[in-house]
């Protein structure tokens, strides 16, 4: 066994003795306020960024570009990672969390623009990806540099995982549905690790946001409307 497995364990010890106690009230059913879904980026803690530290409070799914489908017989699903909160434990509210720089949104954008392939389960991902950010490349435009086309996409891409909860006749329909995005590059104004609001419901306008939700205005943000 490895030191990084020994490390681990012993950081679990200190873990287990500070929640030993804290699992009391979600021993038999789990009720979270909201399902969230992020990015298998190591980079994005998903319990951290919301300074989360309460057993039951967030459902957690991930993977790599925060994707809420996934291909079945039935064709393209909400995946059930993603549904069953929604439809089970009373959960009403869905976060799609992208984030800066996003490796799964760059490996897309590479495939889409210059047939990039890589391992079949990789390519399985992108494959899921693809078809919702083809359009936004094609509305990318011409000088734009790389790494702005990338952290575009990212917004792209939670637009469109968000109009896929809202599409979905497997959601109920009291659901609110939120997309966001985590940047830690100095991409927004603000500070490294700040999750800036970018999607309510399927509405993109920062300013009709801000005026819908004055109290909040500050954490509206977005870089691009196609």
């Amino acid at each position: 066994m490895n030191d990084t497995v020994r490390d681990l364990l012993a950081a679990n010890d200190a873990h287990a003795a500070a929640f030993d106690s804290r699992f009391d009230h979600v021993q038999d059913a789990q009720y979270p306020d909201a399902v969230t879904v992020c990015c298998s980026d190591s980079r994005v803690l998903q319990d951290h960024i919301w300074g989360n530290d309460e057993p039951g409070q967030l459902f957690t799914c991930a993977n790599i570009g925060n994707r809420v489908i996934q291909r079945t017989d039935h064709g393209e699903v909400v995946s059930g990672d993603v549904l069953y909160p929604l439809v089970h434990t009373e959960t009403d509210t869905a976060i799609v969390v992208g984030h800066t720089g996003c490796g799964a949104v760059t490996a897309t954008y590479d495939h889409l623009t210059s047939g990039l392939s890589d391992a079949p389960g990789i390519e399985h991902c992108i494959g899921l990806l693809a078809p919702a950010l083809e359009a936004g490349v094609d509305a990318l435009a011409d000088d734009v540099s790389r790494a702005a086309a990338i952290n575009r996409l990212v917004e792209y891409n939670v637009d469109r995982q968000v109009d896929a909860l809202l599409e979905s006749p497997d959601v109920p329909d009291h659901v609110d549905v939120v997309g966001v995005v985590y940047d830690f590059q100095d991409v927004y104004d603000g500070r490294r690790g700040e999750i800036h609001v970018i999607n309510v419901a399927g509405e993109t306008d920062v300013s009709l946001l801000k005026e819908s939700y004055p109290d909040i205005a500050d954490r509206f943000d977005r870089l691009w409307t196609p």
